[in-house]
């Protein structure tokens, strides 16, 4: 089997070199993967739970680099061994070139099954390689990039600009917004009707509780007219900043 391709990935040609010679980012990047361990001699030892059709195998065996030119390419070689199942062996020329601030990874496979792996056929076992490839270096390009960086200001506008917008809002006080009209009523209403009701119960009253409520309601309306015409027609209140007032001094004694 043969293979070739290549992938972008959003980060710069040395940072991707380094992820691809971490044990610990290529465990998490490679499918099914479940242990990547570096030996003393340099090879990785690696266990890989795939299923390649109807076929599930888990595989155990070593990978080597080999042919390493920090940081443009290597040559990484392996044997894997499933049992009964089969076996797959190969290896691949990695190179890595810059690509507009990112980095531009092409790849050549050449490979090889047997066993039970063998007498599924080609076009699966193709189909399988590049479906686990995409998944690859789909985990790859999220751990290789950098992290976002913080959005920068709008245009125009001094970063030392953004942080005093921001000190004066958090400086700003927090203002409770009054109530809306629906609950003032509706306040209103409980008031009346609770006026009304100890008027109308009220010793001499004659049990009239609608003409408790009508007396209620008008002295909640007659409350609320004068506190609305006291609040509109209140002097305004005007406060001067210390800088203001230290500049009104100086001008008084000219």
């Amino acid at each position: 089997m043969k293979m070739t391709g290549n992938q972008r990935i959003a980060a710069p040609r040395q940072r991707v070199w380094e992820a691809l010679n971490d044990p610990e980012v290529l465990r998490r990047c490679v499918p099914g993967c479940q242990s990547l361990e570096k030996e003393p001699d340099g090879r990785l030892k690696a266990t890989v739970a795939i299923k390649i059709g109807p076929i599930g195998a888990r595989f155990a065996g070593a990978v080597t680099l080999s042919e390493l030119d920090p940081p443009n390419s290597y040559t990484i070689s392996g044997e894997g061994q499933a049992g009964t199942v089969g076996f797959a062996r190969g290896g691949a020329k990695v190179r890595l070139a810059d690509d507009n601030g990112g980095t531009l990874l092409s790849y050549e496979v050449d490979a090889q099954v047997g066993g039970r792996l063998a007498q599924l056929g080609g076009p699966i076992i193709d189909a399988t390689a590049k479906q686990l490839a995409a998944k690859f270096f789909e985990q790859f390009g999220e751990i290789a990039a950098p992290a976002t960086q913080a959005a920068a200001p709008p245009a125009g506008v001094s970063a030392s600009a953004g942080r005093g917008a921001k000190a004066n809002a958090a400086a700003a006080p927090h203002v409770r917004p009054s109530p809306g009209l629906p609950t003032t009523w509706l306040l209103a209403l409980v008031v009346a009707a609770l006026v009304g009701y100890l008027i109308g119960h009220a010793k001499g009253g004659g049990q009239s509780d609608w003409m408790g409520l009508a007396i209620g309601l008008l002295l909640v309306i007659l409350a609320a007219a004068a506190f609305e015409f006291g609040r509109r027609t209140a002097a305004p209140i005007v406060v001067l900043d210390p800088t203001l007032l230290a500049r009104l001094g100086e001008e008084a004694k000219r």
